[in-house]
């Protein structure tokens, strides 16, 4: 099953939604639209798979993220999940970029997004909630939200020049800018 949503994933980032169909997945999959509809009975189906199995990533990084006790390596590797510094991470931002154009046509989509920024900014909360003072979380959250954002799309439109090892350099230097907030102590 999750080789047919990665299947969804790469048709979705190289085609767009016209190319999420049952018998064009299958096709992509050199088998027959019996192993799809197996799984998936139809595209709304396949396409709701597709979706939350971005926001499990979300929910499972939320749990790396707990795990980390110092704050500026937390912070890090939040930034970094979001970064599509892999064909997998890549492939995924496409498809996302490709979902947003048609929010309005497939309310499923919109449905989705409307859960995915809400999931995405718990990881930007847990990842700042240390670095910066609690009163400035919720801008500090705005700003990064928007960073990411526009580090991904750069990505997107121009892989060639922000390779994994630039949008690290980048990263690094982003996080540069922040230092653990100092909590009153009690």
């Amino acid at each position: 099953m999750r080789d047919i949503v990665v299947a969804s994933l790469k048709a979705l980032s190289e085609g767009g939604l016209t190319e999420l169909t049952l018998r064009k997945i299958a096709r992509r999959m050199g088998g027959s639209i019996t192993l799809i509809t197996h799984y998936f009975a139809n595209r709304e189906a396949l396409l709701n798979a597709v979706l939350e199995y971005v926001l499990a990533d979300a929910d499972a990084i939320l749990g790396d993220l707990d795990e980390i006790t110092d704050p500026r390596e937390r912070l890090r590797v939040a930034l970094e999940w979001f970064l599509p510094d892999t064909e997998e991470g890549l492939l995924q931002e496409r498809a996302r970029v490709a979902l947003l154009t048609h929010q309005g046509a497939e309310p499923i989509i919109g449905e989705h997004l409307r859960r995915m920024e809400p999931a995405m900014r718990a990881v930007l909360v847990r990842g700042l909630e240390e670095m910066v003072p609690a009163d400035e979380l919720d801008g500090a959250v705005d700003l990064v939200r928007v960073w990411v954002s526009g580090m991904a799309l750069s990505v997107v439109e121009h892989p060639e020049i922000w390779t994994p090892e630039r949008q690290m350099a980048v990263l690094r230097r982003f996080i540069g800018m922040f230092s653990p907030a100092e909590l009153p102590t009690g």
